[in-house]
């Protein structure tokens, strides 16, 4: 009953909300040139932003495991702060530290979904690393095998699960984010417009069914991401048995 009236009912009524004029104006709102551009932007820089978080979050990751340094506990600590921190504090963060720089450009998209799923990854691969067996590393140095060799063959597959599963969620948190770019991005028609700031304008406009629409799109990305991520969590089971 819970689950149903917090999340069912809501994304139920937006689904009927979306279909309210039938699949025809349903289809005409997510085609549209701008809806099209919008969501074709919001994709491929969510796809930008997980490659990225693949990649820096499992080496920040690896220093904050494998490695002692002065500050190391602040610097864990930190991680989180995305999570904490209201996403349009974020927003006028980064538009105050680079607004001269990059601000109302793909770039400041970028920075600030990076920003936002920073800590997916971190989160999702510190555990596994601390649990990881270092015989099995011992073992492999022990015949001969480079330090490249070693995390290649031994490390990452048993790392992979974990990096997969927190890019997934870094992808989905990056589809739907709002707060932290609807002031950086300027906003601006095919070319730094995200869906989630077009639906919001839309809603502006007055246009709820367009709107509704446009997030259900939003919606079934999400959905299609975290279940995969099952599929990748039972596949990571699998391995681990």
């Amino acid at each position: 009953m819970w689950l149903s009236l917090i999340v069912l009912l809501p994304l139920a009524a937006v689904v009927d909300r979306s279909l309210e004029g039938g699949l025809s104006s349903f289809w005409e709102s997510v085609s549209s040139r701008q809806s099209v551009a919008a969501l074709r932007f919001t994709l491929l820089i969510s796809l930008g932003v997980a490659a990225i978080n693949a990649v820096m979050g499992t080496v920040i990751a690896w220093v904050l495991v494998r490695d002692d340094f002065r500050g190391k506990r602040l610097v864990n600590a930190l991680i989180d702060l995305p999570f904490a921190l209201p996403t349009i504090v974020a927003g006028l963060t980064l538009l105050a530290l680079y607004g001269d720089a990059i601000a109302f450009t793909k770039w400041a998209v970028l920075l600030a979904l990076l920003f936002v799923t920073l800590p997916f990854v971190v989160r999702a691969v510190q555990p596994v690393l601390m649990e990881l067996d270092r015989e099995m590393e011992e073992a492999a140095s022990s015949l001969g095998a480079s330090q490249r060799t070693t995390f290649i063959r031994v490390i990452l597959p048993n790392l992979l699960p974990a990096i997969v599963s927190g890019v997934a969620l870094a992808f989905a948190r990056a589809v739907g984010e709002f707060g932290s770019i609807v002031l950086i991005s300027g906003n601006i028609p095919f070319d730094t417009q995200v869906a989630s700031v077009y639906a919001y304008k839309q809603l502006e406009s007055d246009n709820i069914s367009g709107a509704a629409a446009v997030s259900v799109v939003l919606l079934a990305l999400s959905l299609a991401v975290l279940f995969g991520l099952r599929l990748v969590e039972r596949w990571g089971a699998r391995h681990d048995d």
